[in-house]
């Protein structure tokens, strides 16, 4: 099926595959490469929508899984859509749940029907099926909408790669038949295992079914940092130039750079959020924790390159003092602080492919972290 490329290519490196684009959806335009702040149950765990806008947030994540057990998707669309429900004036994607009913394991049974799966608040038995898993996004007003998947484990054999890979063609097909609100983005993800062939194999059934954009899944599952690098390295070339790449649930700062060295234009990562509630937090020369006893009386901000709200105001000690006294606002400036390197990272990256000088970029980049 032909589909209309919502993707506009503004210039490639001279070095590597790095790519500078825009992906248009119904809420505006979104700048590439770009990192999205995973929002899974309607919220960026700590900030406000309001703290995401001053920060240049573009798009954020929901997660279908969570929204369709709770408060249910039929109540967020009385509600006007997510966008309304919470306040989001930027574009929305929805994961389709497949990742979190796979991480169900004993709670979960798939078929080729769909997922059947026990709530996890309260073992109520549920279905989601790959046109319900469109329906239910379309619901929540998603901006760009995710295939239902099969995720492998790692490791798989070849033949469970096969198996799951297939299924997962399959349902591809029927969400595609099930979209029915074309003003909405629909992309396919791509599996494949540790397989690069597979992977290579299945980008082409997807493209020939026909997505807005496609996903790389199946990576950051607990395989070696260099096998996820390969696997990315072997499905880019094989996914059409004129779509947008997006690598699901990548990763580290390094990852970022990494990913976009290989020509990925789109990641998401829970790492900025999670890690700033554990007191662990990015900076120009690395991560550090401010849970360490050095920081205790440090009046010195958590990174002395960084503009954003947290760093401008407070200092090492005060926020080491938030952590230890378990204060609520601590998660607080720690995710304002996170994200902001983040989002501020991704917005480095573009400029360094406009000068078409993103390879010092990266060198630049290792060598800070090196010198901490």
């Amino acid at each position: 099926m032909e589909q209309h490329t919502p993707f506009t290519l503004l210039g490639r490196s001279s070095e590597c595959a790095a790519r500078r684009g825009e992906v248009r959806t119904r809420q505006g335009v979104i700048q590439t490469p770009v990192f999205m702040p995973v929002g899974t149950q309607g919220t960026v765990k700590a900030v406000t929508p309001e703290n995401l806008a001053e920060m240049k947030a573009q798009i954020i994540l929901g997660n279908t899984y969570h929204l369709f057990i709770r408060p249910g998707h039929e109540l967020i669309e009385r509600f006007g859509g997510l966008h309304s429900f919470m306040n989001w004036k930027g574009s929305i994607l929805t994961d389709s749940g497949g990742f979190q009913i796979f991480s169900l394991k004993e709670l979960a049974k798939i078929t080729e029907e769909g997922a059947a799966f026990r709530s996890h608040l309260d073992g109520a038995k549920l279905f989601l099926s790959p046109e319900n898993a469109i329906h239910v996004q379309q619901a929540l007003g998603s901006d760009i909408m995710m295939c239902l998947d099969t995720c492998i484990p790692f490791p798989a054999t070849r033949d469970e790669t096969v198996a799951a890979t297939d299924l997962t063609t399959r349902w591809a097909k029927r969400c595609r038949e099930a979209h029915d609100k074309r003003d909405r983005l629909l992309f396919g993800i791509v599996q494949g295992g540790m397989f690069p062939e597979l992977r290579r194999e299945h980008a082409a059934a997807l493209i020939d079914i026909g997505f807005d954009g496609y996903a790389i899944g199946g990576l950051s599952v607990g395989e070696e940092k260099q096998l996820m690098h390969e696997m990315t390295e072997a499905t880019v070339p094989a996914l059409p130039a004129d779509y947008p790449v997006y690598l699901m649930g990548v990763g580290t700062p390094a990852d970022l750079v990494e990913g976009v060295w290989r020509g990925v234009d789109m990641f998401d990562c829970v790492m900025p959020t999670r890690n700033a509630r554990n007191g662990a937090l990015f900076t120009s020369k690395g991560k550090i924790s401010i849970k360490n006893a050095r920081f205790r009386d440090d009046s010195s901000p958590l990174d002395e390159e960084c503009s954003c709200y947290t760093c401008r105001n407070y200092s090492r000690a005060y926020l080491s003092h938030l952590f230890h006294a378990r204060e609520i606002l601590s998660y607080h400036l720690n995710t304002i602080h996170n994200l902001h390197y983040y989002l501020n990272l991704m917005a480095d990256i573009r400029g360094a492919i406009e000068t078409d000088s993103f390879t010092r970029f990266r060198h630049d980049f290792y060598s800070k972290l090196e010198h901490e």
